[in-house]
C-alpha cells in the first residue's frame, strides 16, 4: 500500500514537471517582448526579437504587423547582419542600427517568390550593426529617416 502511494506521488510530480515544461515552451514560442523605439521624436511600438528562435522567425508567417509599428532585432554584438524575406506576407523597410545610430536602410523590400532557403535574396547593410528595425514598407519615407539618425530603444 505504501509503495503505491509513493508511485502515485511520483507520477503526480512528474506530470506537473511535464506540464510546467510544456507551458514554458509554449510561452517562449508565442510570447514576444515589447519595446518602444523613438526616432525623430516619433515613438514606435515594436515587438522585440532577442533570441535565436525569434531571430529566425522574425515577422515571417504574419499577415501584417497588427497593433505594432514593427519589430526590433537586438543582437549581442555588432556584425554584418543579413536578412531574408523568409515566409513574409507583406513588404517591409529594413533599418540597420549600430550604437543607437542608423547605419543603413533598405526601403520597400519586396516579398521573395522563392520557397527554398538557398534561393532567398539576402539583404545586408554596408556597415556592421547590433540591432535591426523592420517597419511596414513606406515607413522610412513617412518618418523621414536618414542614415545617422539617433534611435532610442526603451524596453
Amino acid at each position: 500500500m505504501e509503495k503505491n502511494k509513493n508511485n502515485s506521488w511520483q507520477l503526480v510530480v512528474l506530470g506537473l514537471i511535464v506540464l510546467f515544461s510544456f507551458g514554458l515552451k509554449m510561452y517562449y514560442d508565442y510570447y514576444w517582448p515589447k519595446a518602444q523605439v523613438t526616432i525623430n521624436n516619433r515613438a514606435l511600438n515594436v515587438l522585440v526579437s532577442d533570441n535565436i528562435k525569434h531571430w529566425v522567425k522574425g515577422l515571417g508567417g504574419r499577415k501584417d504587423l497588427g497593433e505594432y509599428d514593427g519589430m526590433i532585432f537586438l543582437f549581442p554584438s555588432a556584425v554584418q547582419h543579413v536578412f531574408v524575406m523568409r515566409d513574409m506576407q507583406f513588404p517591409i523597410d529594413i533599418i540597420w542600427i549600430k550604437d543607437n545610430k542608423i547605419v543603413d536602410m533598405a526601403p520597400n523590400v519586396p516579398l521573395d517568390p522563392v520557397t527554398t532557403e538557398a534561393e532567398l535574396t539576402p539583404y545586408a547593410a554596408r556597415d556592421i550593426s547590433n540591432s535591426v528595425l523592420e517597419l511596414k514598407a513606406g515607413s522610412m519615407d513617412n518618418l523621414h529617416l536618414k542614415i545617422g539618425d539617433n534611435v532610442q530603444i526603451s524596453r
